[in-house]
């Protein structure tokens, strides 16, 4: 009970939004308090989402999950801002996510108006940027790059994000698409890159990176070598992205950096190679709160009203 009585108060006199991350399995919503910058822990709402789902039960999840945040903080939330992957028309709100096996329903739909229609909103209310761009603001904004103005970030996941941002303009930087060994970069540095790499090694197919992580801390020969690759991989591409953009910092987050001292050392080892003068390389601090406050974010600059 007081724990409501706080969030409710919270929302009365500060500048409270609602951040909401689209992932490829989950959506999840919390409140974010632009004045102090900061998460409203008890806000979290998550729930599973089906992404092969048709679109208007994709839509009713996403519903409930807003309408359970609305509920649980006793008060109208007028202002949303999202973490979505693309391919988007982020302006517009409008889906183009086809080909990814993901979300093919929502393809050429306009999702803001669907949104607001549902939700009684006025559609400027519902805002939507990429989900690693999403990352590297929440970190800029209450994480681990807080006070920067040359920033770079990745996410090592199921996929590579990568985003910039200079002087307070931050962007996706869409390098996942880099060729790199006849395919894509992210065909390497990323969790099937992993996978792959150990079941060249070995024979054997593995359900994700812990899996290898776990074999490597236990001093398995074949995983320490999986991640080995990986780190040259990651280092080839990071030693690009740094030189292109010449950051203060890089942020690192992503499921795969809780095998952080299985890579980075290597990876940080190999860049040095080549740049002389390294930015700081961290590990993001704030986890799957990032995108939704990086979500919510785009409302700081749209002068949000008190709710």
């Amino acid at each position: 009970m007081e724990n409501q009585k706080n969030i409710i108060k919270n929302m009365i006199e500060k500048k409270v939004v609602a951040g909401i991350d689209i992932g490829g399995s989950h959506i999840t919503a919390g409140l974010i308090d632009l004045n102090n910058r900061e998460l409203l822990n008890d806000s979290i709402i998550r729930r599973r989402v089906n992404c092969h789902a048709a679109a208007e039960d994709i839509f009713d999840i996403w519903i409930d999950a807003i309408n359970d945040l609305r509920a649980h903080c006793k008060g109208k939330i007028d202002k949303i801002g999202f973490a979505m992957p693309g391919p988007f028309l982020y302006d517009e709100g409008i889906s183009r996510i086809k080909g990814f096996d993901k979300y093919e329903a929502l393809y050429n739909l306009n999702v803001r108006n669907i949104l607001a229609e549902r939700l009684e909103l006025e559609p400027q209310n519902i805002l939507f940027r990429n989900d690693a761009e999403a990352f590297l603001e929440g970190e800029m904004f209450c994480g681990a790059a807080v006070g920067f103005v040359d920033v770079i970030g990745i996410t090592l996941g199921t996929g590579l994000g990568s985003a910039i941002s200079h002087y307070n303009k931050t962007w996706d930087a869409e390098l996942s698409i880099t060729e790199y060994k006849g395919e894509i970069i992210e065909e390497s540095v990323s969790t099937r890159g992993l996978l792959r790499n150990y079941f060249e090694l070995t024979g054997t197919k593995l359900m994700d990176a812990e899996e290898i992580a776990d074999l490597a801390n236990k001093g398995d020969e074949n995983a320490l070598k999986t991640f080995h690759k990986f780190s040259h991989d990651l280092a080839w591409f990071l030693t690009k992205f740094i030189q292109q953009e010449e950051p203060q910092i890089l942020v690192i987050g992503g499921n795969i950096i809780q095998s952080w001292d299985l890579f980075i050392p290597e990876t940080i080892k190999l860049i040095s190679n080549s740049i002389a003068t390294l930015p700081r390389i961290v590990k993001a601090t704030l986890g799957e709160k990032a995108a939704l406050i990086g979500g919510a974010c785009l409302h700081e600059s749209k002068k949000v009203d008190q709710i």
